[in-house]
């Protein structure tokens, strides 16, 4: 069964499209306030978010824009408001449909499968690299997994290995991952950042001092040999 969040102040619709998406094999949890929502989506895997933008104390275009900083998770927009600049947005901040109301739920449903399939698609390129690979990201979890065994990071720690898998090979400077990770501040000092590259060497390699897997690219920062 598919697991759909649902962000949508219009309880009485919230209802309908609950009940009829349980016919089809979706079970929905579903938020009127756009705060508790976005809680939601770190807490529980979801396949799928169904998101209003006409939201109290926080607009839809905002939450659309947190939650696909924070998650790899198809976005659908539900929403009354045609404007052509709100589609636009919506779709720059990660929004990967948009379905104007009123719509009849049937169409709902093929989008969902729509969407869900072209995300399961992947290049086999892609596919072959991460075969090959010691390292697995699992998205939605925000977990990174080392030989098929959890590791426990923290969140610069997260998004600096995750970074560096991204693109292995690929050297960055410690000025380039300040800035591609949220959580660090991209005026921290260089030594910041490799205090972090040394918590992560602790966690994976088997001698930190002369690291298999993260490598120190002199005068220029790091990269990943994985």
């Amino acid at each position: 069964m598919l697991e759909i969040l649902m962000i949508e102040d219009d309880v009485e619709l919230a209802e309908i499209l609950s009940d009829y998406l349980k016919k089809h094999d979706m079970n929905v949890t579903s938020y009127d306030e756009p705060y508790t929502g976005m809680s939601a989506v770190n807490a529980k895997h979801f396949d799928v978010l169904l998101l209003d933008l006409t939201l109290p104390n926080l607009d839809g275009l905002e939450v659309c824009k947190r939650v696909a900083k924070q998650k790899n998770i198809p976005i659908i927009i539900s929403s009354a408001r045609s404007d052509v600049d709100d589609k636009v947005k919506a779709l720059e901040y990660g929004a990967d449909d948009y379905l104007p109301k009123p719509y009849d739920p049937k169409e709902l449903v093929a989008r969902i499968h729509s969407l869900l399939r072209r995300y399961s698609k992947k290049n086999p390129k892609e596919q072959s690299r991460e075969k090959d690979s010691v390292f697995r990201i699992d998205k939605h979890s925000r977990q990174v997994f080392f030989k098929d065994k959890k590791l426990e990071l923290t969140r610069a720690e997260y998004e600096i290995l995750t970074l560096l898998i991204s693109k292995r090979g690929h050297v960055f400077s410690r000025e380039a991952i300040a800035i591609e990770s949220e959580s660090i501040n991209p005026e921290s000092s260089n030594k910041s950042i490799d205090v972090i590259i040394g918590r992560l060497r602790a966690k994976i390699e088997e001698n930190p001092k002369n690291p298999q897997y993260i490598i120190s690219v002199r005068g220029v920062g790091y990269k990943l040999e994985a």
